[in-house]
């Protein structure tokens, strides 16, 4: 996929609406945990988004949250046409992250080694 400055735009906006969206409009309990809109990639015809979501929680707080983006993606669909005027407003698939957990883990077996020394 290319990507030109329309595409990195429109993807910066809907990263942006979809974290506020996310934050302060869900009322599921699911969602209650930190959750983090990482990266949204947008396909050219603006009919499919992935949105890249990070959690921190154990697995079982992880897939509550995913399971409750599935379920309110139509109501977010709905408020980010609202929003952000698009042609087609595209339809969001969540997935999970854990690069940032990844980055924390490598980041204390660094320091524990250097403590070691």
């Amino acid at each position: 996929m290319k990507n030109n400055t329309r595409m990195i735009r429109i993807n910066d906006e809907i990263k942006r609406e979809l974290s506020e969206i996310i934050r302060s409009e869900l009322k599921d309990p699911r969602i209650g945990v930190i959750t983090s809109v990482l990266k949204v990639e947008t396909t050219n015809d603006l009919k499919y988004c992935k949105v890249y979501v990070s959690v921190l929680g154990d697995d079982e707080q992880k897939n509550n949250v995913m399971v409750g983006l599935k379920n309110a993606s139509g109501f977010i669909r709905k408020q980010v046409a609202t929003r952000i005027n698009l042609r087609n407003t595209p339809e969001f698939k969540f997935e999970l992250d854990d690069s940032l957990e990844y980055s924390i883990r490598i980041s204390k077996l660094i320091d524990e080694v250097n403590k070691s020394e």
